[in-house]
């Protein structure tokens, strides 16, 4: 980046703090406070600060502008000490990364942006279906990191002086690493006898007995020679057992609504197993491990400016979440009503404001939000002309 783009960068980053309220976290004066300046390279961090040490938040991003912000999970004794034993940990929120670029799947070579995102949070909505059916977090922050995805805080009380071992099996969980299928699996008394049957009020048996459900079904509701088809596609299912469970799922279907493993012999077993899979393949949720398992973890500010985009690091709501639009709904008001002269250093398709186009290279006259995007994302510098 050009050192006058840098520059006009940093002044505009300064401007919209001035208008901005960005809000504090949940005792913020236990925090350690990080931020990177526009400095050339722009990847030096100053850290181990302090609320005492950067004074009052919304005058010291004024001041400062800075590209990056961010604040620690971790509550601290004295957390502007230069070292990390010295701060002396008190406890941390959980928090959770979800990052476009390390989506199974998503190539960044030649997926979009804006596909990435759409990406990115589909799996947010299974990891906050896990975060609130099976754990029954209730006291988190869902926000959209400003960059490639998004991040999820938790601070239910119960969950704040967890050690990183029991926060890397809570990853384990949500990733399903070594899901036990057998686990899934429970034992039930019926008229003196017992069965094995899905545990199917919850976690992942549920999802597995929902995904069982699902396509008896739609199996039900087939011509028999397509309903074969559709169960031999499932792995380890051949055309005997399609029989034996296509007619288990006609004749006793009350048995599969229990979740009856046994009910029409070793075939719905398999089945269970092959729904096992299908369910960890389509409702895991990507998190990066080292953040979650990490109790001092520095996390982007919400409210603050990505360095990357120009975009917000926005806190989302609940229910706002499934018809967010990062590349329109996080674009600062600031940066919105004018134009700007750009040069555009990497021309292609561009997705951004609800717009879908193509950028030439060289100079162009654009909005001022898209111009800092490009820029940010070094796909343009500044035009003094």
């Amino acid at each position: 980046m050009e050192a006058h783009t840098r520059e006009y960068l940093e002044g505009r980053f300064g401007d919209y703090y001035r208008g901005a309220d960005v809000a504090l976290p949940p005792t913020p004066e236990r925090r350690e406070w990080g931020y990177i300046p526009w400095s050339a390279g722009g990847t030096t961090m100053v850290r181990h600060q302090s609320l005492l040490d950067i004074g009052n938040l919304g005058d010291f991003l004024t001041r400062t502008a800075p590209q990056h912000v961010y604040f620690s999970a971790a509550r601290f004794n004295d957390p502007g000490a230069g070292t990390m034993d010295e701060k002396g940990w008190q406890s941390a929120d959980l928090v959770f990364d979800l990052d476009a670029d390390h989506l199974p799947g998503v190539d960044p070579e030649t997926t979009s942006y804006a596909d990435m995102l759409a990406a990115c949070k589909d799996d947010l909505l299974s990891l906050l279906d896990i975060l609130e059916n099976d754990f029954d977090f209730t006291d988190t922050q869902v926000v959209f990191s400003g960059g490639r995805g998004y991040h999820v805080h938790v601070r239910d009380e119960n969950v704040r002086e967890l050690d990183s071992d029991a926060r890397r099996e809570i990853v384990d969980y949500v990733r399903a690493i070594d899901l036990d299928v057998e686990g899934l699996i429970g034992t039930e008394s019926n008229r003196g006898t017992t069965r094995r049957v899905l545990r199917r009020h919850g976690g992942w048996g549920a999802r597995v007995h929902d995904r069982l459900l699902e396509l008896a079904e739609n199996l039900r509701e087939m011509e028999e020679e397509a309903a074969l088809e559709r169960l031999q596609e499932l792995q380890g299912i051949g055309d005997g057992r399609a029989k034996t469970i296509l007619g288990q799922i006609h004749n006793n279907f009350e048995a599969i609504r229990e979740g009856n493993v046994e009910a029409g012999g070793p075939g719905t077993r398999i089945l269970v197993n092959a729904l096992a899979e299908e369910a960890i393949t389509a409702e895991t949720a990507p998190i990066d491990e080292p953040v979650t398992t990490d109790t001092k973890r520095l996390i982007r500010l919400p409210g603050s400016l990505h360095g990357g985009s120009g975009l917000r690091v926005k806190t989302l709501e609940r229910d706002e979440v499934a018809d967010f639009d990062p590349l329109e709904d996080a674009i600062p008001d600031r940066f919105r009503g004018e134009k700007i002269k750009i040069r555009v250093t990497e021309p292609g398709p561009v997705e951004f404001d609800g717009d879908s186009f193509t950028l030439s290279a060289g100079d162009q006259s654009v909005k001022e939000c898209l111009g800092v995007f490009l820029m940010a994302r070094g796909r343009a510098e500044k035009e003094t002309k």
